[in-house]
């Protein structure tokens, strides 16, 4: 059992999501939590990762760490998304066992599941057939680093738990205009827009300086370059060009629910609990969501109101839609003891205010 003097390591702890696991490991007074920026601990580098368990010797694990990014970063970079996804798991998971670690919770996604898969979505949908392509990669990473887990825990008797989440926003947020997921990017596109819209250069600058275009120098470039950039992304002053149809129906979770639901699961659940009743063992992971869902449409008007957009929204249905609806079945997390507190109109006002802070 972990205790407050235990050493738990956070890999990925500037990230949205290990970010948010830190803090909640803190504030419940863990006193030994650990993490290594990249520059410190390259998790690509195995060599590396076994000398830092060779010395930390952590208690417990959690790897938050991934290669993470949108639909049209998963569709582009997929050599990416799935090399450095498996090798930072083999390390890190790898290395945990040979050092005797016996808790790891391994933070997953409900990309894993088939594109056609019954809605709200149960655990045991996993593999049961295709996945959707644009994030192939990814998702056959994440699904071999949950098998891994389980099939150390059946072998060696650890106790290596892997939750899924659903689509994650909060503080810490990515939002790159090339890799950022849709939340974010919808509020991002939307703040440069208002700005562009009512003629606010000096912030429209400190936004783009801050969080840089490639190849745009804001402090430098004239303004029909920062337009001519911006338009290249869909960002105009009278409209916003997004994505798809606007039909596909998502489901979003507060990061910090996020943070809480996996340290509970990691200081309460035992890889025993979760095979019960499974035979043969399999699909013993923790979907963990809110279970409720809205169109894409839905959030861009929300977050519109939410950053004061008067512009017109563009759905460009040439580009692709993704998954057209992805609803966790959270019926396991509930039976586990925990729910989400944060809904999602007050988490988007969170979050733009967050955003705001940091520019």
């Amino acid at each position: 059992m972990l205790n407050f003097d235990s050493k738990i390591y956070v890999a990925g702890h500037r990230g949205l999501v290990g970010s948010a696991i830190m803090r909640n490991l803190q504030q419940r007074g863990f006193t030994r939590v650990i993490g290594r920026t990249h520059a410190e601990l390259d998790l690509l580098d195995g060599a590396a990762v076994r000398e830092f368990f060779d010395i930390e010797r952590p208690d417990a694990v959690v790897l938050a760490a991934a290669h993470v990014g949108g639909i049209m970063a998963n569709n582009v970079y997929r050599a990416d998304f799935i090399y450095q996804n498996l090798q930072i798991q083999q390390n890190v998971i790898g290395e945990a066992w040979r050092h005797g670690v016996q808790h790891l919770l391994f933070l997953g996604s409900t990309c894993i599941y088939p594109r056609e898969a019954p809605q709200p979505i149960t655990e045991d949908a996993l593999l049961t057939s295709p996945l959707e392509y644009t994030n192939e990669p990814y998702a056959i990473a994440k699904i071999a680093g949950l098998k891994l887990c389980e099939s150390l825990n059946l072998q060696y008797g650890t106790n290596y738990i892997a939750v899924m989440p659903t689509n994650l926003y909060g503080p810490n947020d990515n939002f790159d205009l090339v890799s950022s997921h849709v939340l974010p990017a919808m509020i991002r596109k939307m703040h440069l827009a208002r700005l562009l819209n009512e003629g606010r250069e000096t912030e429209l600058r400190a936004d783009l300086v801050r969080r840089p275009i490639p190849g745009v120098d804001a402090a430098t470039a004239s303004m029909s370059e920062l337009t001519d950039a911006l338009a290249g992304f869909g960002i105009h002053s009278t409209h916003l060009d997004l994505w798809g149809s606007g039909r596909p129906l998502r489901e979003f979770l507060w990061s910090e629910d996020m943070a809480d639901a996996s340290v509970h699961v990691l200081l309460n659940v035992s890889f025993d609990q979760l095979r019960e009743g499974h035979d043969p063992v399999r699909n013993t992971h923790i979907n963990i969501g809110t279970g409720i869902e809205l169109s894409i449409a839905q959030l861009a008007e929300m977050i519109r109101t939410t950053v004061g957009f008067r512009g017109d929204i563009r759905w460009d249905a040439t580009k692709p839609d993704g998954t057209m609806r992805k609803l966790c079945n959270v019926d396991r997390l509930h039976s586990l003891g925990w729910r989400h507190r944060v809904e999602l109109p007050d988490g988007i006002t969170r979050l733009y205010r967050w955003y705001q802070s940091t520019i």
